[in-house]
C-alpha cells in the first residue's frame, strides 16, 4: 500500500478553496483600504466586527464560552502577538510594500515557528526543517536586497512585515506552551476580543476620523468591509472547520496556497507587476513551506 494520500472529504473541498480566496485576496483589498482610513481604524474595525462574529458562531455551534481559572491570562499573551502586534505591524508595513509581496513575507510564519518551537517547547530541529529555514531564510534575503537596492525605496515596510510573520510564529508557538481547555471557537473569539479593546483605545487616543468605513470612496470601503467580514471573520471559521475536518496537511495547503493568490490578486486588482526577485522569493518560500508545513511520506508497506 502506498504511503500516506491528502483525501479531501468533498465537504471540506469549499472550505479551502474559499479560504485560500478569501485570505488570498484580502491583501490587495486591505492595501486598498488602508489607502483612505488610518491603520489603527481599520484595523478595529475589522476586528471588531470579527469578534462580534466568532462569538455568535461559538454561541450558535454550541461552544463553551466560559473561561476556566487562569485561562484569560495565557489567552492574552497570545493574543498580544496572535493579533494586536500582528494588526499593527501588517497594517503599517502593508502601506509601504506591493500587497503581493506583503503575502509573500507574512506567510513565512511557519518557517519562524522552528527556532522559537525549538527553545520554547524543545521540539527538534531536523534536517529536514533547517532545510526549510534556510530556503525561508533565503527569499526573505532576496526581498530585503530588493527594497535595500530599488530607487527611493526604504526597507521599513519589508521590515514591519517581517516582524508581522514573526509575530505570528510567537503567538502559534505560545499557544502550544499555553494550552487552555476552551473550544477552538471560543479561544479565536476570546482572543479577538482581547485584541479588540486596546487597539479601540489605541485608534481613539492616536488617530482621529470615523471609527467606520462609510464615507470612503467605493474601493477603500469595499476592502475595509472585505476584510471585516471575510478575512476576520469568515477565514477565521473556515479554517478552524478545515482543521477539525481534515488533517493538518491537508489544513497545511491553504498556507501554501494564499501568498500565491495574494501576488496574482495584487497583479489583477491593483496592477502590481512584481519582479524577479518576488518571483524568486515566491518560489524558495514555495519550497520553505512545503518543507515545514506538509508532513512527509510515510514508507511503502512490505509487499
Amino acid at each position: 500500500m502506498s504511503g500516506t494520500r491528502f483525501a479531501i472529504p468533498a465537504a471540506a473541498i469549499w472550505l479551502l478553496v474559499g479560504l485560500v480566496l478569501g485570505w488570498g485576496m484580502s491583501w490587495p483589498l486591505m492595501k486598498l483600504a488602508l489607502s483612505e482610513m488610518p491603520p489603527l481604524r481599520f484595523r478595529a474595525f475589522a476586528v471588531g466586527v470579527g469578534t462580534i462574529g466568532l462569538f455568535a458562531a461559538a454561541w450558535i455551534s454550541g461552544a463553551r464560552l466560559a473561561l476556566p481559572r487562569g485561562a484569560l491570562s495565557r489567552i492574552a499573551g497570545v493574543a498580544f502577538f496572535n493579533s494586536i502586534a500582528w494588526s499593527v505591524s501588517m497594517a503599517y508595513g502593508l502601506r509601504l510594500v506591493d500587497s503581493g509581496r506583503a503575502a509573500i513575507v507574512v506567510y513565512t510564519f511557519p518557517v519562524w515557528s522552528i527556532p522559537l518551537g525549538a527553545w520554547l517547547l524543545g521540539e527538534p530541529i531536523t534536517r529536514r526543517r533547517l532545510a526549510g529555514l534556510v530556503l525561508g531564510m533565503s527569499g526573505m534575503a532576496l526581498l530585503l536586497g530588493g527594497e535595500l537596492h530599488a530607487v527611493g525605496r526604504a526597507p521599513l515596510g519589508a521590515l514591519l512585515l517581517l516582524g508581522t510573520a514573526a509575530s505570528w510564529a510567537v503567538g502559534t508557538v505560545l499557544m502550544k506552551r499555553w494550552a487552555v481547555d476552551v473550544p477552538a471557537s471560543a479561544y479565536t473569539a476570546w482572543m479577538s476580543l482581547i485584541a479588540f479593546v486596546p487597539l479601540l483605545a489605541a485608534t481613539l487616543l492616536l488617530e482621529r476620523g470615523p471609527l467606520h468605513p462609510f464615507g470612503l470612496s467605493a474601493g477603500p470601503m469595499f476592502g475595509a468591509f472585505y476584510s471585516a467580514l471575510i478575512a476576520a471573520l469568515f477565514c477565521q471559521w473556515a479554517w478552524l472547520r478545515l482543521v477539525r475536518l481534515t488533517s493538518a496537511g491537508v489544513a497545511s495547503l491553504s498556507i501554501l496556497a494564499v501568498p500565491v493568490v495574494g501576488v496574482a490578486s495584487g497583479m489583477v486588482l491593483l496592477g502590481e507587476r512584481p519582479g524577479a526577485s518576488d518571483i524568486g522569493a515566491l518560489a524558495l518560500v514555495l519550497a520553505s513551506l512545503g518543507t515545514v508545513v506538509l508532513p512527509s511520506r510515510t514508507r511503502r508497506a512490505p509487499g
